[in-house]
């Protein structure tokens, strides 16, 4: 079925996707924006924590469904097995309208000057395609800004001595330290740090009509449930519809993107919520469904122009997989650090993201958010704790509310081995070819990692912790909620994906707006510099001159 062409249609409405689709509906362009997954209620998921987004146990509570949306990975040993979302080595990311922003713990970084110059700064890396960003950080400043004050973000400009120069402060104060942030303060400054307030994507005020933080402990993983979490689900993509000039549509599986005999995006193709199969023209595309779903999309969209997908020419799609090497420490009190109060994870430190002697890179380190009883209990434990029985209790009663953890998201270098693919055999519920993923990090990730969490357990000592134990990364593939680069763009049409202005080499109309194009991803949760990028993405296409004007 082919439905009347529209001016845009948009493939995802997550982070990135919801932003377009509000910048463009309100210049007056008619768009689509089609979402796998569906529109939720906080009523739906509330607290129940074993559905939560990190801990899968029940189900996913913002999607997908296990039964529909396999994938295929390989193993430490070279096996190929189908793996569900509720399955670690998946790298689920939320399929929800606002997508990975409905549940993130909302932290908004802006990325350092230093991180779209990983090359420059550290030069060839042997067995890493280590390359700068044909953008830099001076190019996205403004976009940063754009997103702080259309999204909300709370923080305190100037407070983090490494960060880029801004234009103007954020738009709401910081959220007041809890316990664990006034104990890791002092303690901080004290070892020669500079810990500072975390910036949020949460009202610490009310602002743009919705309420305040109520600083209850269900942050990351969940939905809020006063809205004072700045998804695009209640920020962007409500502004969106409210023009009149955008339709979103749930429950829509695309399939491929539909190119014209000289190889211009024509449209999309998918399955909408009954399984009929859907055309639904537009003289522009914009891909936003996550490095991962991005990446597949483009590999499926085969044609006689474009062999090996588009954007494929030279190989490069489905390359260069990155999430983060999470490493740090767990620290264990005599006294009660744990007060309850939400999102817990308020004071941060960005010494580590670079200048380290013989490490690459590094990572802004920050106290954890709140552990449920269930996360806690598979949390970092001494060598032989017991894992069950009265033993096993006796132990969470006793450290539950005197441990607190830090961790960092280390900047992995990214590898050409790291991919997504197509599975030659495994499809999913609807007949799509589904991804397989494969690799593994790069020596350098580990070492750093190591670095890392050193750090985090000095600082949990100066606080005065009595035990401490380091987490590190483990050796696979990492491209979870913070999954990029398998689209990365370029100045050079003979690599990477993407031009500058994220829109796909060889496919003059067809953009993309989401972490796929990152070519590093630095030490930081990447949604602020996928929003940013998602902003400046939407001039070029207002400037592309695919529509005409309109008043």
């Amino acid at each position: 079925m082919a439905l009347d062409p529209v001016d845009v249609v948009i493939v995802g409405a997550g982070g990135g996707g919801g932003i377009v689709a509000k910048q463009l509906a309100e210049a007056g362009w008619r768009v689509v924006l089609l979402e796998r997954g569906r529109t939720q209620n906080f009523s739906e998921t509330g607290h129940y924590e074993l559905r939560s987004q990190r801990t899968t146990v029940l189900g996913n509570a913002f999607g997908p469904d296990d039964e529909r949306h396999v994938r295929v990975r390989q193993t430490d040993g070279g096996e190929w097995v189908k793996v569900l979302p509720s399955d670690g080595g998946y790298n689920n990311i939320a399929a929800v309208v606002g997508g990975g922003t409905l549940s993130y713990g909302a932290m908004a970084w802006r990325f350092l000057p230093k991180d779209f110059r990983m090359r420059s700064t550290y030069g060839a890396l042997t067995g890493s395609t280590l390359e700068d960003w044909p953008v830099s950080y001076e190019d996205l400043a403004a976009y940063y800004e754009k997103a702080e004050w259309e999204l909300g973000v709370s923080g305190k400009a100037g407070a983090n001595p490494f960060e880029g120069p801004r234009g103007k402060g954020y738009p709401m104060p910081p959220l007041p330290f809890n316990r664990e942030a006034s104990v890791l303060a002092p303690a901080g400054r004290k070892i020669g740090m500079h810990p500072f307030p975390i910036p949020m994507a949460i009202n610490s005020v009310p602002y743009e009509g919705r309420g305040a933080c109520i600083q209850c402990p269900h942050c990351v993983g969940f939905s809020c449930e006063v809205d004072a979490k700045g998804s695009t689900a209640v920020t962007v993509i409500p502004r969106a519809l409210a023009t009149g000039n955008c339709e979103l549509r749930t429950e829509c599986v695309v399939s491929e993107v539909l190119t014209d005999e000289k190889g211009r995006a024509r449209g999309v193709a998918y399955f909408d919520r009954e399984g009929k199969l859907v055309e639904q023209g537009a003289k522009v595309v914009v891909v936003a469904a996550s490095a991962t779903e991005t990446a597949r999309l483009l590999l499926n969209s085969k044609t006689k122009l474009h062999p090996h997908g588009l954007g494929n020419r030279h190989d490069w799609v489905g390359r260069n997989l990155q999430g983060h090497a999470y490493s740090g420490a767990f620290g264990l009190f005599d006294q009660e650090v744990w007060d309850g109060v939400g999102p817990a994870a308020r004071i941060a430190a960005c010494d580590f993201n670079h200048g380290n002697e013989g490490i690459v890179g590094g990572a802004m380190l920050a106290n954890e958010f709140i552990r449920m009883p269930y996360l806690f209990a598979r949390s970092v434990r001494p060598p032989g704790a017991a894992r069950w029985g009265k033993a096993h209790k006796d132990w969470q009663r006793k450290w539950y509310k005197r441990s607190m953890g830090i961790k960092g998201p280390v900047q992995e270098v990214p590898r050409w081995e790291n991919r997504v693919e197509i599975d030659p055999r495994v499809k999913d519920a609807w007949g799509i070819p589904t991804v397989r993923l494969s690799g593994a990090k790069h020596a350098s990730d580990l070492k750093t990692g190591k670095f890392v969490a050193g750090k985090a357990a000095a600082w949990l000592r100066a606080a005065g912790a009595i035990e401490v134990f380091e987490t590190l990364p483990g050796r696979g593939v990492s491209g979870g909620q913070h999954q990029a680069g398998t689209a990365r763009m370029s100045k050079d049409a003979k690599s990477e994906a993407v031009d500058a202005d994220c829109r796909v080499w060889d496919v003059e109309n067809l953009y993309i707006a989401d972490g796929s194009v990152h070519v590093t991803n630095g030490g930081f949760n990447p949604s602020l510099t996928i929003q940013a990028l998602a902003y400046r993405t939407n001039e070029k296409i207002l400037a592309s001159g695919h529509i005409p004007k309109r008043q």
